[in-house]
């Protein structure tokens, strides 16, 4: 699956023209891996911006790697979960999505979208818009990174997400559509997405269901951030044993593709919601858990290389979001024996990441972890985002207490069973596969030729190889600016 097909040399030019009148420097994909590959003018510059600035320097801190304390780069943002804390003996580590522009990752899978076309002329930054279809988070990255770019975004969204979701859309200049229903109704946003695509020629959509630039993203990016933290926090003996991520738009857990061809026996594990068991059985429901959309499954999603899939029950996942947050919870917590800076931490973990959090427990009680087992997941986002959805809670169960704490702590986190999840044999894995025809097919307009494709491993090491391609683009676009010299 080639991204870049050809070179539209009229559109590149305008855009070259656009991004040298509004000083748009583009990073590499190297360099968002890596950013000690990044020019120190550029760094010096970027002391004096915030994070979440609309400044087109901030495009460079599309990495796992941003250092709040010094506005520049530093190793990979991780918390490791102490073992006193998740009751098993191995170690669970989930890096952190916070200190992205935005405060979730998903601003580098929208990156990966919109860049290639970008720098080869197959979108026009002066005529078309970037359509964002999403359960949250996405769209939010598409609208930045379009600020950042200098393109028209327009979000697609569920009219039940988050509250502060739609604010802060509304307040980077994003065109907001919300459409029916909540997390699970991913129908209902593609349905507008072929609206818009019939009725207004001049919006381009970024479906980041189908869209490889996601996937590829997190595969090169993702996925070797979590090989550097396990290479710094490995001992002898210690084991890469499993990546668990929500599966989402999938685009996160191609990171596990990654991670088989340095260690070929890692687990690669799938969480969703219990109440919309789309992987599990084939189900439907509506959950809480945001910005893990379902009820299908994404055309990127290799299943060939999902090994697990876990499901979590969503109120467990509101309970903890309490628990992490307000302050009868946190002094339980401290209460138990957990210092402060570990405590305070928690609020780096969202509600997906919270329901990653519990898939990685309940894996490591399930394969018998030990402390060699070393798990990996991913807190895509953080709580700033959900303070409206621990209001709501309260209004509907009322205040929190120091006794519900500790039921909370106790039964929804220590005492997590290994129910409601399933180890994935071949069939299993190819069954999950051929579901992708009722979507992506029937719905979509695919062919039974592309969806076979996509069993073969060698389209995957052929999608994910482009990255080298897309850098040569990229590094071409910036000296045709000339604005790298004038830095």
């Amino acid at each position: 699956m080639r991204i870049i097909e050809h070179v539209n040399e009229e559109v590149l030019g305008k855009a070259v023209k656009r991004a040298k009148e509004r000083n748009i420097i583009i990073p590499t994909f190297k360099q968002l891996k890596n950013p000690e590959l990044i020019p120190g003018t550029i760094k010096e510059k970027l002391k004096s911006i915030n994070l979440w600035d609309v400044n087109p320097l901030n495009l460079f801190r599309i990495t796992w790697k941003n250092d709040i304390k010094t506005g520049l780069f530093g190793g990979v943002n991780y918390i490791e979960f102490p073992g006193s804390f998740t009751g098993v003996k191995n170690r669970i580590i989930g890096l952190v999505g916070k200190y992205f522009p935005t405060g979730a990752h998903k601003v580098g899978a929208a990156f990966g979208c919109l860049v290639p076309r970008l720098v080869s002329g197959g979108f026009d930054p002066t005529t078309q818009k970037a359509v964002w279809p999403s359960t949250g988070n996405y769209c939010r990255g598409g609208a930045f990174d379009c600020a950042l770019l200098a393109c028209t975004a327009v979000a697609i969204l569920p009219k039940e997400m988050s509250r502060e979701r739609f604010e802060w859309l509304k307040s980077i200049g994003a065109e907001v559509i919300a459409t029916p229903g909540s997390e699970s109704n991913v129908k209902e946003i593609y349905d507008k997405c072929w609206e818009i695509k019939k009725t207004r020629p001049d919006h381009v959509v970024f479906n980041q269901f189908e869209e490889f630039g996601n996937s590829i993203w997190h595969y090169h990016n993702t996925g070797s951030a979590i090989e550097e933290v396990f290479k710094r926090v490995k001992k002898d003996g210690s084991r890469l044993s499993a990546f668990v991520s929500a599966t989402g738009s999938a685009g996160t857990i191609a990171a596990g593709d990654y991670l088989k061809q340095i260690s070929p026996a890692t687990k690669v594990v799938a969480s969703e919601s219990l109440e919309c068991p789309t992987i599990l059985l084939n189900g439907f429901g509506a959950h809480q858990i945001e910005g893990i959309g379902d009820k299908h499954i994404p055309w990127i999603h290799n299943t060939r290389n999902t090994d697990m899939v876990v499901d979590i029950h969503d109120q467990q996942c509101m309970n903890l979001l309490r628990l992490f947050n307000e302050e009868k919870g946190k002094g339980y917590l401290r209460n138990e024996g957990f210092n402060n800076k570990f405590v305070d931490s928690l609020e780096l973990l969202g509600i997906s990441g919270i329901a990653n959090l519990l898939a990685s427990i309940k894996i490591s009680k399930y394969f018998e972890y030990d402390e060699n087992d070393v798990v990996f997941t991913v807190l895509t986002d953080s709580a700033d985002l959900y303070r409206s959805r621990i209001v709501e809670q309260e209004e509907k169960y009322g205040n929190y207490s120091e006794q519900l704490a500790e039921l909370d702590y106790r039964k929804d986190l220590l005492d997590v069973k290994t129910d409601y999840m399933k180890e994935l044999n071949y069939y299993d894995k190819k069954s999950i596969h051929n579901f992708k025809y009722f979507t992506w097919i029937e719905q979509q307009g695919r062919t039974i030729e592309e969806l076979n494709e996509l069993w073969k491993p060698e389209f995957w090491e052929d999608t994910y190889s482009q990255v080298s391609e897309w850098d040569e683009y990229i590094e071409e676009f910036n000296k045709r600016t000339g604005l790298l010299n004038n830095i």
